[in-house]
């Protein structure tokens, strides 16, 4: 038995310019005139622009309107001159298009009304595209890349896989980490 290669077309290779933006040189471990700084939940309770659009608006709305979204992401980088915009979102949303319904209760944090209890309750979950199901988030990012241009780089805050699990199941935002963490 005779094994050969797969056949592929002989196409030059291009590198891909070297970037200019301090945050992705860092990441690709090249030298940058300073340390590139973004802060993780860089809109937070320490920005009063901040708590005044979160003063007339849920979480919620705030994730699922672009312009609000885009405007709390482009609050730090206004105020402190940053290196990376952390857009602003939330890793549970997407739970939405599943077909649950998520509340950020306040006081509580988010809460799954209609959880998964039983095996069956996975049949019911939907799988859509992004863009079907977090068109807001992508518009905000469009947005927040508009504004920024080629000065800063937009990224996002991608957690663990377990985070939304944890939800699902109906385990609030204080148990999440006890189930996930004790394995209770």
């Amino acid at each position: 038995m005779t094994i050969t290669a797969p056949v592929t077309a002989d196409i030059p290779e291009t590198p891909a310019p070297e970037p200019t933006a301090p945050f992705l040189r860092a990441c690709h471990r090249l030298s940058t005139v300073h340390t590139p700084v973004w802060l993780m939940r860089q809109a937070g309770r320490y920005m009063a622009e901040y708590r005044a659009i979160r003063a007339q608006h849920s979480m919620l709305d705030v994730i699922q309107t672009p312009e609000l979204a885009a405007a709390v992401t482009m609050q730090p980088i206004d105020a402190f001159n940053l290196d990376a915009a952390i857009i602003f979102a939330d890793i549970l949303p997407p739970l939405i298009g599943m077909g649950l319904q998520l509340e950020f209760v306040k006081g509580e944090g988010p809460v799954i009304h209609n959880p998964i209890t039983r095996a069956y309750d996975i049949d019911r979950l939907a799988t859509p595209p992004a863009a079907e199901t977090m068109p807001a988030t992508l518009e905000a990012i469009r947005l927040v890349a508009a504004e920024l241009g080629p000065r800063d780089l937009c990224t996002g805050d991608f957690d663990g896989d377990h985070v939304p699990d944890m939800f699902l199941v109906n385990f609030g935002a204080a148990t999440a980490v006890h189930h996930l963490v004790l394995g209770q």
